[in-house]
């Protein structure tokens, strides 16, 4: 399968000395590779969860601003327009709007938060929601029934990013008095909770939406102070807050440019709180003994094929190949320093949803021998890999493009600095072949971001992956209501994730979201988000 010529962004010569480096160093590896055998990397060394020296508590104290160097900017503070998540901004929306549901990190379950209860049918197709009374919009307005239905109908009709996982499950959603909502499924959903603990759960005001203009109105703890793009967002307090005036007076996020600078914030004084996922930079920070909450994901480093026709990853043999090519070893040792999570598994061995079927490993031979197959049927071994053009992103398009040259592909390197055209050119236009992205699968529900990435009718799913065999999987998936229920499925989506190979994970991620030893009071929830209603800083 010969390929037109795209034009690429190519690099600078400096840039090339280091990819026959890199090649040299990696060339002389031959035949199979046991992953177990040749690890580098430490493994065992984390515990996920509350770690570090947590401060002691004590009466909490009124005043002062929190200071968080959050990980990125929220596009807004509208929850149909940025995907909440710690990662993207969500830890802002949730201070704004609160959520229906949190998910309680130490005890592993979803908790009721703006709710009162949430009581499933017991196929898991009916969730009854009864709201808490008196909560109220900071604008002073009731947030009743009414307003749920209302705020996930204009959440899904704006299209959120979780409209794609809503609108084929969600078949009515009911006000049956003032206090319940009724949420009715065409299909059993065991792990639902997620969804009122995320985005669609962060109700906002109908005067929110009611003009030409949105308007960040919610029931959460704090309220729009200040904006100023690219450079920081003040939130004050909410004195109408349910639980009671927080206990500080504000809260500040600004979005320092790297992990590094993040810690070096936090280890200064001038943050008392910060979320980071660079491996080498959490692992320092763990190592520190910085109080906070380690998450682990799934996922956490994977490269995205595009299996459409015309791509080289069409062809099965190729995928194979770029599987059995790639060494999560030497991507972490040259991208991160040796410091990471890496493994080709859905789910790393520090996981409660570990497999016990064995991942792809690392076999040269084969590889070359699939390559060679799907060379002699015409495709000329010509790939494009794309990533961005910081320094961990250039080092990890070198590596990866030494490791699978030297089975025999030819790679041509895209670079692009902008994210946004990087998230076009995956989700919108599909012009890649191969990319770096993460799904971030969650310990908590992992049937939401395998539903986004594996399904073959999904948004989420950039490389157009489509198996109606996976697609039933997650079905399945979706209904499992115990443990067991849930570790079979992921047994057999792994078995079909090795043999169809939709894309190549190279390994898992720590996040870490950590502060300061006057800090009390934060609570993490879902998607590594954390709600600030109850914090405050000790003198």
């Amino acid at each position: 399968m010969k390929r037109a010529p795209r034009p690429r962004v190519r690099l600078a010569a400096t840039l090339a000395v280091a990819a026959t480096l890199t090649s040299a160093c990696v060339a002389s590896d031959a035949g199979k590779t046991d992953g177990a055998k040749t690890q580098k990397t430490e493994r065992g060394r984390y515990t996920f969860g509350l770690i570090g020296n947590q401060p002691a508590g004590g009466a909490p104290v009124d005043g002062g601003t929190l200071r968080i160097a959050d990980y990125a900017e929220a596009r807004s503070l509208s929850p149909a327009v940025t995907y909440a998540t710690g990662a993207s901004g969500g830890s802002a929306l949730a201070a704004v709007y609160d959520v229906l549901m949190r998910y309680d990190t130490a005890a592993k379950k979803y908790e009721p938060q703006l709710a009162e209860s949430l009581r499933s049918s017991g196929d898991k197709r009916t969730w009854t929601l009864k709201l808490r009374d008196g909560v109220k919009f900071s604008d002073g307005t009731p947030l009743d029934a009414d307003a749920v239905t209302a705020s996930i109908a204009w959440y899904q009709q704006n299209k959120g990013a979780d409209t794609a996982l809503l609108a084929p499950n969600l078949a009515k959603t009911e006000a049956t008095d003032d206090s319940t909502v009724v949420f009715t499924l065409r299909n059993s959903w065991a792990t639902f909770p997620a969804m009122l603990a995320q985005a669609p759960g962060m109700i906002v005001a109908p005067a929110a939406y009611a003009g030409k203009t949105f308007e960040p109105i919610g029931a959460g703890p704090f309220v729009l102070g200040k904006y100023a793009p690219q450079e920081e967002m003040v939130l004050k307090a909410n004195k109408n807050y349910f639980k009671g005036r927080p206990h500080l007076d504000a809260l500040r996020f600004t979005w320092p440019q790297s992990d590094r600078a993040k810690l070096e914030a936090l280890e200064d004084g001038s943050a008392d709180l910060t979320y980071m996922r660079s491996p080498d930079v959490v692992d320092e920070a763990v190592k520190a003994g910085h109080p906070g909450e380690l998450t682990l994901t799934g996922l956490g480093n994977m490269v995205v094929i595009n299996t459409r026709k015309d791509r080289p990853g069409a062809d099965l043999r190729v995928r194979k190949a770029m599987a059995l090519a790639l060494d999560p070893e030497l991507d972490t040792e040259r991208a991160y320093n040796g410091k990471g999570l890496p493994g080709k598994e859905i789910f790393p061995p520090e996981s409660r949803l570990r497999s016990q079927v064995k991942p792809l490993g690392v076999d040269l031979d084969r590889a070359k021998k699939l390559l060679a197959e799907a060379k002699k049927d015409g495709y000329d071994g010509t790939v494009t890999y794309m990533d961005g053009t910081d320094p961990v992103a250039r080092a990890k398009g070198v590596v990866t493009k030494a490791m699978l040259e030297r089975v025999g592909f030819t790679v041509k390197l895209d670079l692009v600095s902008s994210i946004a055209d990087r998230t076009s050119k995956t989700y919108v236009e599909h012009d890649f072949d191969i990319s770096r992205g993460a799904a971030s699968i969650s310990e908590s529900d992992p049937y939401h971001r395998l539903q986004s990435v594996l399904n073959s009718t999904s948004y989420g799913n950039p490389g157009g992956y489509a198996n109606p065999e996976m697609d039933a999987l997650l079905v399945r998936l979706q209904a499992a209501a115990s443990d067991a229920e849930t570790q079979k499925v992921l047994d057999e989506v792994q078995t079909l994730f090795n043999d169809d190979v939709p894309l190549v994970n190279l390994g898992a991620s720590a996040a870490f979201t950590a502060w300061g030893k006057k800090v009390h009071g934060v609570v993490p929830t879902d998607e590594y988000m954390t709600l600030f209603g109850e914090a405050w800083i000790s003198k």
